[in-house]
């Protein structure tokens, strides 16, 4: 596993131009497969959750409402591939899962959260374009 840290990686200047230098709008760019895994809906709702500490599946599907079995499944899988989240299973009966969020993980997390905590934020000027928006398309 790398250990690099993200932090010990030099940028080639601002997001913006790293942005217009392409790598992230190619296709074949392996940061759109990741971008798209912390950004998703489930993404961001599980990063955001684990910043509190370790949860069991259970606990994470009660604390985030709406997420099915399959796709709590399918996100934690693919942050844990991703080096995100990390999963503990205990050899008990019942299986005992954990989990939690490795040292990038947290790093993200704080990331999405901000962003999350952005749009609570600026939810009633985030309806009022939408309302604007839609009035002007009747």
């Amino acid at each position: 596993m790398n250990t690099t840290r993200p932090e010990d990686i030099p940028l080639a200047g601002s997001l913006a131009e790293r942005l217009a230098r392409g790598d992230v709008f190619a296709e074949a760019c392996p940061s759109r497969e990741v971008l798209r895994n912390v950004t998703s809906r489930w993404g961001v709702l599980i990063l955001v959750a684990l910043r509190g500490g370790t949860h069991r599946f259970s606990d994470l599907r009660r604390k985030i409402n709406g997420i099915s079995e399959k796709m709590l499944a399918q996100t934690l899988q693919t942050l844990e591939q991703d080096g995100f989240v990390l999963r503990v299973a205990h050899p008990v009966i019942p299986p005992h899962v954990e989990y939690s969020l490795t040292p990038v993980g947290q790093e993200v997390s704080q990331r999405v959260e901000d962003l999350a905590d952005w749009i609570e934020r600026s939810l009633p000027m985030i309806l009022s374009a939408r309302e604007s928006a839609q009035a002007k398309s009747l």
